[in-house]
């Protein structure tokens, strides 16, 4: 979140964009006069680009974050690589960027199905949950008992 406020900042977009657009009810449009309406058109088209921005910005920057670290010779997130962990294809190796993109978007039908695709992870025989058995991922410790197909270089 905080390179996305950042980059909010420097492409201008107003931190008070989510309040101005959710505080219109519809009794509150209707009691409009026509002059009032047109003003608030003209403020709410004036944000239309910067909330396309913002929009796509919650889109790409945590896909890039999380497949660009994950498909990294770090093979993790800061978070993972706290906790020890590193994302591996089936054979124990680096994940290439689009396998770490497909494990990425995968995780929407791991949370579609009720988070039951993530707690599949702990009925899996190599605990993957549902994005990992998607794009052929292991989520393993560095001194983990849970194995890919082949064993680990050392």
């Amino acid at each position: 979140m905080i390179p996305m406020v950042i980059l909010m900042f420097m492409f201008g977009i107003p931190a008070f964009m989510m309040d101005f657009t959710s505080s219109f009810s519809p009794e509150t449009i209707e009691s409009l006069d026509n002059e009032e309406m047109d003003r608030m058109i003209h403020q709410f088209s004036a944000l239309m680009p910067s909330v396309v921005l913002m929009n796509l910005l919650s889109i790409i920057l945590p896909w890039l974050y999380y497949a660009l670290m994950e498909s990294s010779s770090l093979q993790g997130t800061l978070g993972k690589l706290a906790m020890a962990s590193i994302v591996t294809d089936l054979d124990g190796d680096r994940v290439s960027f689009l396998r770490a993109t497909g494990r990425y978007f995968g995780k929407i039908v791991s949370h579609i199905t009720l988070l039951i695709g993530f707690l599949m992870a702990a009925f899996t025989e190599r605990k993957q949950a549902l994005h990992d058995l998607m794009a052929g991922c292991l989520v393993i410790q560095k001194e983990s008992n849970i194995k890919p197909l082949y064993d680990l270089p050392e």
